[in-house]
């Protein structure tokens, strides 16, 4: 797979981020037209000659170590995140690698009594692609909304941020929820460039959204492993989540995803009203189509 522009353009966009004082170097030139690093800024700091930085720059990377990369890593003063990403890219430019997995909608079913078995907190099963897979009753219920929104099976989150106005009422800092999303969807691209499902969503985003297309053009990426949600659900009202996401290592591209509130907090308060609406007949009818998930796996 040949993606060097996409290297080229994360260079360039993690340069720009860079002013002279945060790396530690004087501002010298007084016709700066961007307030990011040089080129040349970028090669003393990394270690490595001008002319071989701007034909890395400029897609022409022939055999690069995996040394280079990480003091170029440095030098534009990556995150773990960011780094990774930057080491994907560039792993996937210089060797195919094997598909993960990523783009699969079945879920085990004891993967499910797993979910079934988590009463207090809800809990789902998603992809890469942010399909909702699967859920407990009150996972269901906190996302009832998306399943409203969408007919089609597996519900997809991105396209809920992006193409349904009733997100910018669940998410009440919509902003930073866009912006996580597309971070996490670039994060994943990277991971697995081979992914059609991923580059089909992206595709499809791109076409229908312009604030995703710009944020996407900003290649942030972002890990989506542990934080806080604040989300505003039309029946309970206002809740701060902290949640966890867990790979499921039998099942390459899945994770697990728990959410819990703090204990004597009014989220807490709201996530057991919220747990006995899901159990209410309409709310249950709102969960994840189980016939698509639980029974999807014999054996």
């Amino acid at each position: 797979m040949d993606n060097r522009s996409e290297i080229r353009e994360y260079l360039a966009s993690r340069r720009a981020k860079i002013t002279p004082a945060q790396a530690g170097l004087p501002a010298f030139g007084g016709n700066r037209r961007l307030p990011g690093l040089r080129r040349e800024e970028v090669a003393m700091l990394a270690g490595v000659s001008v002319d071989y930085y701007t034909r890395l720059e400029r897609g022409n990377f022939g055999d690069v170590s995996p040394g280079i990369w990480e003091a170029i890593a440095r030098a534009l003063q990556l995150d773990e995140a960011e780094r990774e990403h930057l080491l994907h890219l560039a792993q996937a430019n210089s060797s195919p690698r094997p598909r993960r997995r990523s783009g699969t909608s079945l879920v085990r079913p004891t993967v499910q009594r797993i979910l079934d078995a988590i009463t207090d907190a809800p809990a789902m099963v998603r992809n890469t692609r942010r399909d909702l897979l699967a859920s407990n009753a009150l996972g269901g219920a906190l996302y009832s909304d998306v399943y409203l929104e969408q007919a089609e099976r597996p519900v997809n989150l991105a396209r809920y941020v992006f193409l349904s106005e009733r997100s910018k009422a669940f998410f009440p800092d919509w902003s930073k929820a866009a912006g996580d999303m597309v971070a996490n969807l670039r994060h994943e691209a990277g991971r697995d460039p081979y992914d059609k499902g991923l580059t089909d969503l992206v595709g499809e985003l791109s076409v229908r959204s312009e604030e995703f297309r710009r944020r996407w053009a900003a290649h942030n990426v972002r890990f989506h492993n542990s934080g806080v949600k604040n989300l505003h659900h039309p029946v309970v009202g206002d809740l701060t989540l902290t949640y966890e996401a867990m790979e499921l290592p039998a099942d390459p591209g899945l994770s697990l995803t728990v959410y819990g509130a703090e204990p004597g907090s009014s989220s807490a308060d709201a996530l057991r009203l919220l747990a006995s609406w899901a159990s209410s007949r309409d709310a249950a009818a709102l969960a994840v189509d189980r016939p698509a998930t639980a029974e999807a796996e014999a054996g």
